[in-house]
């Protein structure tokens, strides 16, 4: 068999399906249950001590005889790998507010509220159980919402879910998102070293000046962001992911060239490959692969870094960062644990009735107040059965909610408490929100 034949049959049986599974919309969040359950399945076996002393491993750079960065695998996957998660969520930030759906605020007017409603109200009820003991720091735990899950149930039920109420949830995420990052600046922060601050600004400084130069080379942004900016930032006690939000803002959103420029040159270099010489062979000759050259430089150029970068990241994100996040962190053993000691604390109830009863009563109760107020003014096609399907949907924490657990608790039985309120009230939220919106669909 010839051996374009062999890569043929291999990219039809193979690498295809592959393909087509990564450009679904909910594929995201089926590798998200994958490692979950995977997470789950080790933790729960013999295999367990070995699961959980895998992440226990250090790692580090010596130099001179000296160790350095020398953590966790844990602790470089939360603090590491998360950061360019949230290096993506700050491009989409940015993009959102540039050109998006947060571009005019007087449209966005209603998911904002309700995103906001939806963030205060849970960590009113966590802090309703928790108020005066130590426990009380998980209170941001509730106010998350994972936007790969939301967004993966309403893609299970396509074209019954009208693209108004898609935008609404995203922006709702999206401003929760930013939301999160806020919170986690302001208070998940350790001992901060104002030197290592200082510094990490700096090479922030220089990332924005560079921008405002028209600097659009990406190694330059790559260089600065990752071993000035987050290194800094990893050593000053502020998060590291907010080294990598930070550094998203200075990205450029503009290209090199312009749409107009764009479509005229490269009108012209296919007339010239047209009128180009050929040949009857595989190979090009030089002045096709010249011309073919000159497209591809162009059509990169013409790409904003800012959406070429997202544009790479986001299926290493989905399919990789997301993950192996939810794997290293969701494995809790519930076949030995000791259930009085779960709920010796209202860590659990206050997480999962944050999540399961103060996101859709937030969601909702902001978005009708809004409206019968007159500040706002539901979608045509949002009905309050869509609206409440939305607001349990949005009660799915889990990535976020578990990483912000990874903030406020520093203890494995606090750990185990938040992961199993926030698996009750992501499960049973998920369930809840699908229903209702395929019920609101079936009755237009």
């Amino acid at each position: 068999m010839k051996r374009n034949q062999i890569a043929s049959r291999i990219n039809n049986k193979v690498l295809e399906p592959v393909r087509l599974f990564m450009g679904q919309e909910e594929s995201g969040g089926i590798m998200l249950v994958i490692s979950v359950l995977m997470a789950m399945v080790l933790a729960n076996t013999a295999l367990g001590p070995g699961y959980h002393d895998f992440f226990q491993q250090t790692f580090g750079f010596l130099w001179n005889g000296d160790s350095y960065f020398n953590f966790t695998l844990h602790h470089w996957i939360n603090d590491g790998l998360m950061s360019v998660f949230f290096f993506l969520v700050g491009l989409e930030l940015k993009r959102e507010f540039i050109a998006g759906e947060l571009a005019d605020l007087r449209n966005t007017v209603l998911p904002i509220g309700a995103a906001v409603g939806g963030m205060q109200i849970p960590a009113a009820i966590y802090l309703s159980f928790n108020a005066g003991t130590e426990e009380a720091v998980g209170w941001a735990i509730p106010m998350a919402t994972d936007i790969a899950f939301a967004l993966g149930v309403v893609s299970l039920l396509g074209s019954r879910v009208p693209s108004s109420v898609k935008v609404f949830l995203t922006t709702l995420a999206i401003v929760d998102d930013l939301g999160a990052v806020i919170v986690i600046a302001l208070f998940y922060t350790s001992e901060i070293s104002v030197l290592n601050v200082l510094l990490g600004l700096g090479f922030l400084l220089l990332m924005f000046i560079g921008n405002k130069l028209g600097v659009k080379n990406l190694l330059f942004y790559a260089l600065l962001g990752i071993a000035g900016v987050w290194v800094c930032f990893l050593l000053s006690g502020v998060h590291a992911t907010i080294a990598a939000v930070l550094a998203a803002m200075t990205i450029p959103a503009d290209s090199e060239i312009d749409e107009n420029t764009f479509l005229h040159r490269v009108r012209k270099l296919t007339r010239r490959f047209d009128k180009a010489e050929s040949n009857d062979v595989r190979t090009l000759e030089k002045e096709q692969v010249e011309i073919l050259a000159h497209i591809q430089k162009d059509t990169t150029t013409a790409i904003p870094p800012l959406q070429l970068i997202e544009h790479h990241l986001n299926p290493i994100v989905t399919f990789i960062v997301l993950p192996v996040f939810a794997f290293a962190n969701a494995g809790v053993n519930l076949v030995d644990i000791d259930w009085s000691a779960v709920f010796a604390t209202n860590i659990t109830i206050g997480v999962a009735l944050g999540l399961l009863v103060g996101k859709p009563l937030g969601v909702l109760g902001v978005s009708w107040l809004l409206s019968k107020l007159g500040f706002a003014k539901l979608p045509a096609d949002m009905s309050k059965r869509r609206l409440l399907g939305l607001g349990f949907l949005a009660s799915i924490g889990f990535t976020m909610s578990m990483f912000v657990s990874t903030l406020a608790f520093q203890t494995e039985m606090m750990l185990t408490q938040a992961k199993i309120g926030i698996f009750m009230a992501s499960i049973l939220g998920g369930l809840i929100g699908y229903k209702l919106l395929k019920s609101s669909s079936n009755k237009n």
